[in-house]
């Protein structure tokens, strides 16, 4: 029976779909690509049986998933690839406009979350899909993830760049679980012993993507606009565990998201059991 699977084509999802894709059991699945938000929609409706999906998408809908165990993609510190860029100082964005990228639901909530309760700030935000240049004609700041981001972090352009994974971690000590692979419970329930097998091979794919960096660099598609060893050094920043203290991360991101209103409460962390499959 094969398991539809969401693929986000994000340079941080690289190694491990890398590693996967070059398993002989992934001729058992089928992949479907999109950026966070459109997965999130796949995923709800039911279209895909798992993804590495957007955590905010788990709190506002806890009792149609669960939880892979040892899988996420995450941030101890900085992440990289989730930053706003500011035509303004920090201290000057309080009340100013800021515009959201269109692609994610976690990363903007996030931003929510530490303008809000780390700063104090009252912000007017607003989704757009211009490019930097053009949004910032009329926002303050703009909010970019993936590889949008990335690709602008590389360029010089005299503007404040805040990393959203650094400043969680200043604020929290906690790692920031960007992603979450999700499965949803309807799955789950009628593909028990199919979702342990994919787990399975996840968490084989993740270890060795650990160890294969530079040889998966070197022939990716990422390489045609990033270097192999900048490549090879931002996913090694890049958290693709799940400890008790990413979810505890989870659990105080659910906490203020909760708090501000985002999601109607915190939800409880449930997550699938391969052993129970068996």
């Amino acid at each position: 029976m094969t398991l539809n699977i969401g693929h986000i084509k994000y340079a941080n999802c690289t190694p491990i779909f890398s590693a996967l894709l070059d398993s002989p059991a992934c001729s058992k699945y089928s992949f479907v690509g999109g950026v966070p938000s459109v997965l999130n929609a796949l995923l709800r409706s039911g279209e895909i049986d798992v993804c590495p999906s957007s955590s905010i998408e788990y709190g506002k809908s806890p009792g149609k998933y669960l939880l892979l165990p040892e899988l996420s993609i995450s941030s101890v510190g900085p992440v990289k690839s989730v930053l706003l860029f500011s035509r303004l100082p920090m201290e000057q964005l309080d009340g100013a406009r800021i515009g959201l990228t269109t692609d994610s639901d976690t990363s903007v909530n996030l931003l929510k979350i530490i303008l809000r309760k780390q700063f104090g700030f009252l912000n007017d935000m607003e989704r757009t899909g211009l490019p930097l240049a053009e949004a910032l004609r009329d926002f303050s700041a703009l909010l970019l993830i993936g590889d949008a981001a990335l690709r602008e972090s590389m360029k010089f352009h005299g503007l404040h760049v805040y990393d959203l994974g650094e400043l969680w971690w200043r604020f929290t000590g906690l790692p920031f679980v960007f992603a979450l692979w999700l499965v949803t419970e309807k799955t789950a329930l009628g593909k028990p012993n199919e979702v342990a097998a994919l787990w399975r091979e996840l968490v084989q794919a993740k270890e060795r993507a650990y160890g294969t960096y530079a040889r998966i660099a070197s022939r990716c598609a990422e390489r045609s606009w990033m270097s192999e060893e900048d490549l090879a050094d931002y996913w090694r920043i890049i958290s693709y565990e799940l400890t008790p203290e990413h979810l505890k991360g989870v659990d105080t991101f659910f906490g203020y998201a909760s708090e501000l209103g985002i999601i109607a409460e915190r939800p409880q962390i449930r997550l699938f059991s391969p052993n129970l499959s068996e």
